[in-house]
């Protein structure tokens, strides 16, 4: 089953999930903001994805942040401790088909080959 990572509230997020209820397809979703995210997940993706693409540096929570945080996105470790706790810098939706296969971003046909 796909598993989408993301937050509820957010403008891309509620195109997903119109999406894939219009097309009747099944899902998870995990909300960063109620479940919080985990090391061994972050680590799993930074396997798929390089930090500058898993962190959104366009949102506004990555802006706010003070430039010594902001310059810490090139060491791995200091870049998971930064999403763990910041969990709205992670950019969104994250996908997980479930079978190896991820994808960053909302992008209907790409997501539309995978589904």
């Amino acid at each position: 089953m796909i598993r989408i990572y993301g937050i509820k509230n957010c403008d891309t997020m509620q195109k997903v999930f119109k999406w894939l209820d219009a097309k009747g397809i099944a899902y998870e979703f995990h909300n960063y903001k109620e479940d919080g995210i985990d090391k061994a997940t972050i680590g799993l993706w930074l396997k798929h994805f390089p930090i500058d693409k898993l962190i959104n540096t366009r949102s506004t929570t990555y802006r706010e942040l003070p430039e010594a945080e902001r310059a810490s996105i090139t060491n791995k470790s200091k870049a998971i401790a930064l999403m763990i706790k910041n969990t709205s810098i992670i950019k969104r939706p994250l996908w997980d088909f479930g079978n190896g296969t991820f994808l960053l971003g909302w992008d209907e046909k790409e997501v539309s080959k995978l589904v």
